[in-house]
């Protein structure tokens, strides 16, 4: 492939016609969008006119982080057409139905790849590295031992490979070619640099425009306006015309924001929506589900939402007033505010920061989300799941791998059974009317999409919420933790799956504000730890333990509630205590932390040997930290359990 950049005129602002000649026969070309969010459908429709009248450019190979489509927009549905593609590489196709067609009909090579590895990877190929080295997708469908990503028999190159580090298996991304990208921004200057103030999200546009520049290829960007040279402020400028060889403005008809809105300013940052505008759900089985899911929900966490089913979750948060007291994030990069659903999904209102796609990822994939809440279309009796890939139909992975491999927590969601299944919801729990003809728990997925062996392994939280049942991993595979009140277990839950899960003794009834009409109250429940219950003593270590995570501090009067639940623990212990002290997430209103301080300085007068503390929140750190000081209290100050308790010890 020669230099693409060659020989260019310095005049950037062109046509889509113009900017799609410059596109030769196999080219590799990389389309920047988000589901229904961000098409730049400029160009998709400047491509299909030009191959559909001259057969070119042809032989391409279709490379994209989520299926572009929606609406009324064709999107990349308009380059299925015979011979235009000879390769697609994407990480979701439910949007994009032409595509599976093609793909499933072995008329062109396919690959599936998780979301966040495409956007890693894009910006791996920009710095030249030898590809994206990773844990994700090991177990799954990704993982060379089983499929690798390929989606048909026409697909045979292997472009993920198995390798070891210091005795751990990771997978090898290989790098990418790419000769061409097309991404899209509100307003270009004369000059070629980018500004996205109009849109919802900046995606992964800077990595694949510096993957591409760096490969000698061509970057075509889709804008609503152009401005004169000079005239846009640097701090706004997201893609720099260093970058940028074509320039094209785009008809008002093919700049929608999403796939539902020409323009919506509470989606871009620019006016926040007021909380009184959100609608409650009505009572349905998906809000059942979503309100079973919301009780994993804890204070200050961080929390990714998927499509469908768990779109719910946000909604009985806002519901139930706690939307404040947790961080909703969004796989393209959206940060807080309330997420949106349909084809607005990934977009959000209110949103606090939104951040470049690939970012995201490094957030999600080190372990950065307390819990995630995603669907599930299949569950078996290993604890796999499977969303991707159906018989002879795919929709693909999406972020799902990335998300449920890494979060800290997973709660799947969904219903029991599917096609057809019918319910009525009273005050005292759920009646079921028709069964579904499908069920949803069988004995051994189609396809890997999350590894529930790993995930039993690694010991990480997961849980099966249904509208009837709730199941949790365990070492033997699901175990079955609740029932909706009123069912029969052999009727209504054993007999709809192909796998008996691991059953204990006693089953608790999932709680009956569920399926009430009103609000649940949840907010009243989210922060009552009772005292006593923050208080451990383990005799044998005489080890003290004081959780004093999500307490907030706002009254003389709790602080002596405390006072009073601490004497009321220690005294009888007869002795002093070795004492480790929670603070994550602890508020305290600042003229209250003298006041605190000086119960410190009353337990270590009267109950504590010996006391460490820790917390996460180096401000907490430091403000608790000089109190104690004042108080002549010994800090002992740490950032983790860990490391306090290890000072214990060695005492």
């Amino acid at each position: 492939m020669p230099n693409l950049g060659s020989g260019m005129k310095k005049e950037k602002i062109t046509t889509a016609a113009e900017a799609v000649r410059l596109i030769p026969d196999g080219a590799a070309v990389a389309f920047g969008g988000f589901v229904a969010t961000g098409l730049p459908e400029e160009m998709t429709k400047a491509l299909e006119k030009s191959f559909l009248e001259t057969g070119h450019p042809k032989d391409l190979t279709l490379l994209y982080s989520a299926g572009q489509a929606g609406g009324h927009f064709g999107g990349l549905d308009r380059l299925t057409h015979k011979g235009l593609l000879k390769k697609v590489i994407g990480s979701h196709f439910s949007m994009v139905p032409g595509l599976q067609e093609v793909i499933r009909d072995n008329q062109v090579q396919g690959y599936n790849l998780p979301l966040g590895c495409i956007a890693a990877l894009l910006r791996d190929t920009a710095a030249g590295r030898p590809g994206l080295i990773t844990k994700v997708g090991l177990g799954t469908f990704v993982d060379p031992r089983q499929t690798g990503g390929k989606l048909n028999q026409s697909t045979t190159e292997d472009i993920v490979e198995l390798m070891e580090i210091d005795g751990e298996e990771y997978l090898r991304f290989k790098p990418l070619t790419i000769n061409v990208a097309v991404i899209r921004g509100t307003t270009a200057d004369s000059h070629g640099n980018i500004t996205m103030e109009k849109e919802a999200f900046d995606l992964d546009h800077l990595a694949m425009a510096t993957a591409v520049r760096n490969q000698g290829g061509i970057v075509i960007c889709q804008v609503e306006r152009i401005a004169e040279r000079g005239s846009l402020n640097p701090r706004d400028v997201r893609i720099p015309g260093i970058l940028v060889d074509c320039v094209v403005k785009a008809e008002p008809d093919n700049h929608w924001l999403t796939g539902l809105d020409a323009y919506d300013a509470a989606l871009t940052g620019e006016i926040r929506m007021p909380q009184t505008s959100v609608q409650a759900m009505d009572l349905s089985v998906k809000k059942i589900i979503g309100r079973r899911a919301s009780f994993e929900l804890t204070p200050n966490s961080v929390v990714n939402l998927g499509i469908g089913i768990p779109e719910t979750v946000a909604s009985v948060a806002a519901e139930e007033k706690i939307l404040d007291y947790v961080t909703l994030t969004t796989e393209p990069g959206v940060i807080g505010g309330l997420p949106s659903s349909s084809l607005r999904f990934g977009t959000a209102s209110n949103t606090e920061a939104i951040v470049p796609m690939a970012n995201q990822f490094d957030f999600y994939d080190g372990g950065g989300l307390d819990v995630t809440f995603l669907g599930m279309a299949q569950v078996d009796k290993k604890g796999n799941v499977n969303v991707s890939r159906f018989g002879p139909k795919f929709t693909g992975a999406g972020g799902f791998i990335n998300i449920s491999q890494n979060a800290r927590k997973v709660v799947f969601t969904g219903t029991m059974t599917a096609g057809g299944f019918k319910a009525s919801i009273d005050e005292n729990g759920l009646k079921i009317q028709q069964e579904g003809k499908v069920h949803k728990f069988v004995d051994q997925v189609e396809e890997i999409t999350f590894s529930g062996e790993l995930a039993a392994q690694n010991g990480r939280p997961v849980y099966y919420v249904t509208e009837r049942a709730v199941f949790r991993l365990g070492k033997n595979g699901p175990e079955l933790i609740e029932i909706a009140p009123g069912l029969d277990l052999g009727k209504d839950i054993l007999a709809h799956m192909d796998f008996k899960p691991v059953i204990p003794r006693e089953i608790k009834i999932m709680d009956k504000r569920l399926f009430a009409a009103h609000s649940m109250g949840l907010i009243n429940e989210l922060f009552a730890i009772p005292n006593k219950e923050r208080l451990t003593y383990d005799p044998a270590t005489n080890f003290f333990f004081v959780n004093l995570e999500f307490m907030s501090i706002k009254s003389n009067e709790q602080i002596e509630d405390l006072k009073e639940a601490l004497t009321n623990k220690l005294s009888p212990v007869g002795h002093k205590v070795q004492a480790i002290v929670n603070y994550d997430n602890f508020f305290i209103m600042p003229d209250l932390v003298d006041e605190f301080a000086q119960l410190a300085r009353y337990l270590i007068d009267n109950f504590y040997a010996s006391v460490t503390r820790y917390t996460t929140n180096a401000f907490m750190r430091m403000k608790l930290g000089d109190a104690l000081e004042a108080k002549k209290v010994p800090v002992n100050l740490f950032e983790t359990k860990e490391q306090a308790a290890r000072l214990l010890t060695t005492e």
